[in-house]
């Protein structure tokens, strides 16, 4: 591919609200080797997927979601749901999911899976130091603590 055709083909991504667009845009890229237009499609999948307002605490929640569901589908081969992060959101609502996901002892499968994407900025973590308000201090510090161990500079 061009330089000319990546700039257009990123300018293109950056933009686009289509779902299957992007699906199939990223399956494209992949088959040419094209890592970078992958990676901007896929990162903008999950930011369009959520229904939720963007930038809210909500809609950042779901992104991860998506992300690591994204990612596991493309793992595994088959579609992939979170099942039991989803059901206790139904249950207990995003902040009560996240906190206690944070305070766990040990960090999630989830978590992991993330940072060895270099996806950090989607852990549940990180999304509760963008949204601070949501939080108790205990859980703001359990968050900085656990992507600082890491190696992802984190604070409050």
């Amino acid at each position: 591919m061009t330089e000319n055709a990546k700039v257009r083909a990123l300018k293109m991504i950056e933009t686009c609200i289509e779902p299957e667009k992007l699906r199939t845009l990223i399956r494209n890229a992949r088959k040419q080797g094209e890592g970078e237009i992958a990676h901007a499609a896929t990162l903008r999948l999950y930011e369009i997927l959520p229904c939720e307002e963007p930038g809210t605490f909500e809609h950042d929640v779901w992104r991860s979601i998506h992300a690591l569901e994204g990612t596991l589908t493309e793992e595994r081969g088959k579609t992939t749901r979170l099942g039991r992060t989803r059901p206790k959101i139904a249950r207990a609502g995003e902040q009560e999911t996240v906190r206690d996901l944070i305070l766990a002892d040990k960090p999630s499968e989830g978590f992991h899976m993330l940072i060895d994407r270099h996806l950090s900025h989607l852990t549940f973590e990180a999304v509760a130091l963008r949204h601070q308000d949501r939080f108790e201090e205990h859980v703001l510090d359990a968050a900085a603590r656990r992507l600082n161990s890491v190696g992802i500079a984190a604070s409050r």
